[in-house]
């Protein structure tokens, strides 16, 4: 019965609690916001959100996966014509630059599912 609740737990848990890493991935766009869609990361690579900026025009962003060794690096890029400075910001974490959660995001999520799992097991073995 114990073996059972332990699967039924590890199973709960959020996947950036297991080691997997996907990013949210968005062109190029002059859009404040992108629905963007789920990649999966290599193991050397970190979620980005690039910010560009060029002078008199709204600034562009991008998402995805980068490698480690990049984040924090100004390059420039072409959008519409126009070359802008992207900036390349990373985070650590499964979707960690998708937008933010207003619940705390998943990691608040996989807490309190650890958490009460903890104590449904407890309960069934006392």
């Amino acid at each position: 019965m114990a073996l059972g609740w332990l699967l039924l737990l590890a199973m709960a848990l959020a996947p950036g609690t297991t080691g997997i890493k996907d990013c949210v991935f968005c062109e190029l766009s002059d859009s404040t916001t992108c629905p963007g869609t789920h990649m999966r990361c290599g193991d050397d690579e970190d979620c980005f959100t690039g910010h560009g900026v060029a002078p008199g025009i709204s600034p562009i962003i991008n998402k995805g996966c980068v490698r480690t060794t990049s984040c924090g690096h100004e390059e420039p890029v072409s959008y519409m014509g126009v070359t802008y400075s992207l900036t390349t910001d990373c985070c650590t974490g499964h979707l960690c630059n998708g937008a933010p959660h207003p619940t705390g995001g998943q990691m608040a999520g996989a807490t309190t599912g650890l958490a009460l799992g903890v104590l449904l097991l407890l309960r069934h073995l006392l």
